[in-house]
């Protein structure tokens, strides 16, 4: 498997299909999001949510090579940054 932080340019629900198709901004490709998983609402949720703000997400490929999403998730956190000194708000 393969983790990748990605943030979502589209996300097109052809009719009639078995899979929902995500683009996203780091890759050319189109990658398909299976009706048939378990997590399928949750991650479709996840996806379309990201996607009207901008923000990343951890996408979850298997194997590398594939164009199959296998899980979503929140992407990490950012680092603080040293400019940030200890003791100052985030």
């Amino acid at each position: 498997m393969s983790r990748r932080e990605m943030t979502v340019a589209h996300v097109r629900e052809p009719p009639g299909a078995d899979h929902v198709e995500v683009m996203f901004y780091e890759s050319a490709r189109f990658y398909r999001l299976p009706r048939a998983r378990p997590s399928f609402e949750v991650s479709l949720r996840l996806l379309k949510e990201a996607a009207a703000v901008g923000r990343p997400l951890t996408i979850t490929l298997a194997p590398a090579e594939s164009d199959v999403i296998e899980e979503v998730g929140p992407a990490p956190a950012p680092a603080p940054s040293p400019a940030d000194g200890p003791g100052r708000p985030l």
